[in-house]
């Protein structure tokens, strides 16, 4: 399998899905679970807590490829009066969605935590972006 995929007669350069939400899925996986050791009002079920954190994750991912660029379009004047700042609303949103999905098995009781691991995950989104993603695209093209 590889890890970057290029379309002939184009220019265009991109990573592989699956190698993609592997790598979110581990990376968020482990934050959740380092995270929901250090707040009280962030809570996974404990009977299977990975299983759990994996499937938060799976949801996550899926609705960040689906909902989340519908969510950004239509939010776009928003984002842009506060200077992309509206963007960890839309991430807190997706993580409320996520809790909503899971039932008891994930609970997220207090927003600003909720808030703070949104901005949390989109640091890490851009961690997996700039030191992973890009570098292996740009050592593709060449």
């Amino acid at each position: 399998m590889k890890l970057v995929v290029a379309k002939k007669g184009k220019n265009a350069v991109r990573i592989n899905k699956f190698f993609e939400f592997v790598l979110y899925v581990i990376t968020y996986t482990i934050a959740f679970l380092i995270l929901e050791a250090f707040f009280d009002s962030f809570q996974i079920s404990n009977d299977y807590k990975s299983l759990y954190s994996v499937l938060a994750v799976c949801i996550i991912y899926v609705l960040d490829q689906a909902v989340k660029p519908v969510l950004v379009t239509l939010t776009i004047p928003i984002t842009g009066l506060t200077f992309g700042l509206f963007y960890f609303v839309i991430n807190t949103l997706i993580l409320k969605i996520t809790d909503w999905l899971m039932g008891p098995k994930l609970n997220f009781t207090d927003i600003w935590i909720l808030f703070f691991i949104a901005v949390l995950l989109s640091i890490i989104n851009f961690i997996i972006e700039e030191v992973i993603i890009k570098p292996l695209v740009k050592k593709a093209k060449k």
